[in-house]
């Protein structure tokens, strides 16, 4: 299980932890992908993301 304990253990909110597991999954650094996963725990941070996906795609033609 990821930890939500917090300090020196790291901290991923509770329903974003399987957002976190598939990161690392793809071979992302846990702090990376600790920092990806807990930006997106309101419906304001989830936007922002996509938001910056969208100028990143469309930065890079695809």
């Amino acid at each position: 299980m990821v930890s939500n304990k917090g300090g020196k253990f790291g901290f991923v909110y509770r329903s974003r932890q399987s957002v976190y597991r598939a990161l690392r999954r793809k071979g992302m650094p846990k702090s990376r992908a600790a920092r990806i996963s807990n930006e997106g725990v309101t419906r304001a941070g989830r936007s922002a993301m996509g938001r910056k996906a969208a100028r990143t795609r469309q930065r890079r033609g695809r």
